[in-house]
C-alpha cells in the first residue's frame, strides 16, 4: 500500500486461528486495520474466528491469496508451515508478519528470506519484546551511551513447570523444530542479540536436556499443559538448554531456557556493559540501570526507569508493521535479516549440543535481504 492510499484501512489476513492468531486479530482492529480473512484447518476456529470478526474464511492459504484482496498476512501457525504460507504471500507481494521463529530450520528460513528479498512486500518477524516498555527504556538509556561498550549478556526464560502439554504441536519436532529452545529460548536469544546490535557470532556452545516431562508422574501445579498425558502424542524435544555464544570481537552471551527444570522460574535479563549494567524482565515494564559513583563516598547508583504498563509489546510491533504496509517503506526493526541470523545459531546451539562440542560459524553474509538490521549506537 502506497503513501498515495494510506488513508485506507490495511487489509489484514491471519493463517492460523489460535490463541495467537486471535491476539494479533484484534491488536490489528484496534490499530485501525480491517480484518478480512481467517485461515485455518480446524472447522470451529473457523467459525468462531468468521463470528468475532466479520471476516472470509479459508481451509488453506492458496485460497485466500487468490480470493484477496489483501494488503498482509500474519502467521501464526506451527513452525514447519511458516515457509509454504510466507512465501506464497511473498511472491504474490502482499506482506507478512511471520510470528518466531522464522522457520522450523535454517534451511526453510533461508527460502524465506530468499522470497522476501525478491518481493516488494513488507516481511516482519514476531520478536515483539523488543518493544516492550522495560526494552525501550533500555534503548533509550543506551542511546546516551550509559552503558560504554556491552561486554556479556545473561539472557534467561525459564519456567520451573511450562510444558505446552504432549499431543501438541509444540512437543513434536517434525512440526516445531525442537522443543523449549526454539519455542520460548528464541525469545532471550533474539534479544540478547538485539541489545548487542547483533554482533557476528563466530563460536556456539549448547547443552541440551529431556526427562522430566516424559514421566507418567509428571507434576503440573499450575495446570500449564491443560491435563497431562505421557502416553499421548510425540515428546522427542528438549526441556532445557544452556549456550554460551562468542562473537568476533569477544563479546558474549550466556542463554538459559527451559520449558521445565528444578529451580525458580526466571525471565531475568542482565546486561553488563564497561561504564554501567542493566537488568529488566522480558517483556516487563520496568528498566534497573546499575551503576556506581564516587561522589562524596565510593557508592551503588541503582535507578530504576519505569515505562507504561498498559502499553504491550505486542502492539507496538503490529502498530510498526501496518505503517511500513502502509507507507511502503522497508521495516527497520524485527527484520528477515536479523530473524535469519537468530535462526543461524539456534541452528548451532542444536548442532552443539548433538556432537558434544562447540561449534564454529563462518562470518556472516551481509546483506541477507534488502532490508537492513536496524543501527545501534554506542555498540560496539
Amino acid at each position: 500500500m502506497s503513501e498515495a492510499n494510506a488513508g485506507e484501512r490495511t487489509r489484514v489476513g491471519v493463517v492460523g486461528l489460535g490463541g495467537m492468531g486471535r491476539l494479533h486479530a484484534s491488536t490489528f482492529e484496534e490499530a485501525g486495520a480491517t480484518i478480512v480473512a481467517g485461515v485455518d484447518i480446524t472447522e470451529d476456529a473457523r467459525e468462531e474466528f468468521a463470528e468475532s470478526f466479520d471476516a472470509a474464511v479459508y481451509e488453506h492459504h492458496e485460497a485466500l491469496l487468490a480470493d484477496g484482496p489483501v494488503d498482509a498476512i500474519v502467521v501464526t501457525t506451527p513452525n514447519r508451515f511458516h515457509e509454504s504460507i510466507a512465501v506464497a504471500a511473498l511472491e504474490a507481494d502482499v506482506s507478512v508478519l511471520v510470528e518466531k521463529p522464522l522457520a522450523h530450520s535454517l534451511e526453510s528460513a533461508q527460502r524465506i528470506a530468499d522470497a522476501a528479498a525478491e518481493s516488494r512486500a513488507t516481511c516482519m518477524v514476531g520478536f515483539h519484546n523488543r518493544h516492550a516498555a522495560a526494552t525501550q527504556l533500555f534503548d533509550a538509556q543506551r542511546a546516551r551511551d550509559r552503558f560504554g561498550t556491552i561486554r556479556h549478556v545473561e539472557a534467561n526464560y525459564i519456567r520451573r513447570r511450562g510444558i505446552p502439554g504432549t499431543g501438541s504441536w509444540f512437543t513434536d519436532p517434525s512440526l516445531s523444530g525442537g522443543g523449549a529452545l526454539i519455542d520460548i529460548g528464541v525469545h532471550a536469544l533474539d534479544l540478547a542479540l538485539y541489545t548487542m546490535g547483533f554482533p557476528d557470532i563466530v563460536e556456539v556452545s549448547g547443552t541440551t536436556r529431556a526427562g522430566i516431562g516424559g514421566r507418567d508422574e509428571y507434576a503440573d501445579p499450575d495446570g500449564f499443559s491443560g491435563g497431562w498425558d505421557a502416553t499421548e502424542g510425540s515428546y522427542d524435544v528438549e526441556e532445557s538448554v544452556s549456550a554460551f555464544l562468542r562473537s568476533a570481537d569477544g563479546r558474549t552471551i550466556s542463554l538459559e531456557a527451559a520449558w521445565a527444570t528444578n529451580r525458580d522460574p526466571s525471565m531475568d535479563f542482565y546486561v553488563r556493559g564497561d561504564e554501567a549494567g542493566a537488568h529488566y524482565e522480558i517483556g516487563d515494564s520496568e528498566c534497573r540501570v546499575l551503576d556506581t559513583g564516587v561522589s562524596g563516598v565510593d557508592h551503588y547508583e541503582d535507578v530504576v526507569l519505569s515505562g507504561d504498563s498498559s502499553v504491550a509489546g505486542y502492539r507496538a510491533q503490529d502498530e510498526r508493521f501496518l505503517a511500513s504496509v502502509r507507507s511502503g517503506r522497508p521495516i527497520s526493526s524485527n527484520t528477515i535479516s536479523e530473524a535469519l541470523q537468530v535462526q543461524r545459531i539456534i541452528d548451532a546451539i542444536y548442532e552443539s549440543a548433538a556432537q558434544n562440542r562447540a561449534v564454529r560459524l563462518d562470518p556472516i553474509e551481509r546483506p541477507v535481504t534488502s532490508s537492513q538490521p536496524v543501527s545501534h549506537p554506542n555498540v560496539q
